[in-house]
C-alpha cells in the first residue's frame, strides 16, 4: 500500500513498496515524486535518506515535468496555429471543432473537469488537433529547411512523444512530436534544424554545435536554453 509523505520542497512524495524491487527507483509522474522501494524492513528510512541525497536532481526533474494544468472552461492556451476554447453547453457528449484558428471543445453541462477520465477525454481531443496541424505543417517546413541548408532527410513522422521534441535515426528518418505545436515558431524551427543537423552529426559534439550555429545565425545555444522553459503535452 502506498504511503504519502509531504516534503516542503518536493511536495507530495509517494512511497510505493514492490515485491519485485531490488533497488531504489525514483520517477516523476504528473508532477509528483514516486519512490519505489523493496518490501524489506527498514527500507523506508533508507529511501527517505536516498531522496534527501538526490533532492537537487529531483527538483530539476519536477521543473521539467510539472503537474499538468487542469483543462476546463478557464483554460487559456495558444498553440502555434490555434487558440483553445473549452465551454459547456446543452449536449450529451463532447464535441470538437477546429475552425478560424480556434479549437472549440464543447462539453456537456455540469462536466466534472476535476475527474481524471474527463481530463483524458479533453487531452485526447487536444492531441487530435495538434496531430492534424503537425502533419499539415511540420514535414513540409522541415523539408524546406533541408533543401535550404543541403541536408538529406529520408522520411518525416509525427508521433506523440512526451520525452523528446524530435529525434533522428541513423538512416536519416526524423520523428517530430505533436507537442512541437505548443512552442512559438522560432523554437519549432530550432528543433527542426536540430534534427536536420543530426542527419550529419549523430551526437552533440562540438562539430554538431558548430553546424547548429551556422544554421541559426549563432543563436543555437541561446535557443536551446529558451526551449528548456517549455513543457510537452
Amino acid at each position: 500500500m502506498d504511503k504519502i509523505v509531504q516534503d516542503a520542497e518536493l511536495g507530495e512524495v509517494v512511497l510505493r513498496r514492490s515485491p519485485r524491487a531490488k533497488h531504489y527507483t525514483i520517477k516523476i509522474s504528473k508532477g509528483k515524486v514516486i519512490a519505489i522501494l523493496p518490501e524489506r524492513t527498514g527500507e523506508e528510512e533508507r529511501m527517505l535518506a536516498f531522496i534527501r541525497e538526490q533532492r537537487p536532481k529531483i527538483k530539476k526533474a519536477l521543473q521539467r515535468h510539472p503537474e499538468p494544468e487542469l483543462l476546463n472552461e478557464q483554460t487559456s492556451l495558444q498553440t502555434a496555429t490555434f487558440g483553445v476554447r473549452i465551454y459547456c453547453t446543452k449536449r450529451d457528449n463532447f464535441y470538437l471543432s477546429l475552425k478560424n484558428k480556434e479549437l472549440q471543445i464543447a462539453c456537456p453541462e455540469g462536466t466534472p473537469f476535476e475527474k481524471e477520465e474527463v481530463q483524458r477525454v479533453l487531452r485526447s481531443m487536444l492531441e487530435r488537433a495538434l496531430r492534424h496541424e503537425a502533419k499539415r505543417l511540420l514535414p513540409q517546413r522541415l523539408m524546406a529547411f533541408a533543401a535550404q541548408y543541403h541536408f538529406t532527410c529520408i522520411e518525416v513522422k509525427i508521433n506523440n512523444s512526451r520525452t523528446h521534441w524530435g529525434s533522428c535515426t541513423p538512416r536519416k528518418s526524423i520523428n517530430l512530436s505533436l507537442s512541437l505545436l505548443l512552442l512559438p515558431w522560432h523554437l519549432i524551427d530550432y528543433v527542426l534544424l536540430h534534427e536536420l543537423c543530426h542527419t550529419v552529426e549523430m551526437n552533440h559534439s562540438e562539430r554538431f554545435w558548430n553546424l547548429m550555429a551556422q544554421v541559426t545565425d549563432g543563436k543555437a545555444r541561446q535557443l536551446r536554453d529558451e526551449l528548456k522553459s517549455y513543457h510537452m503535452l
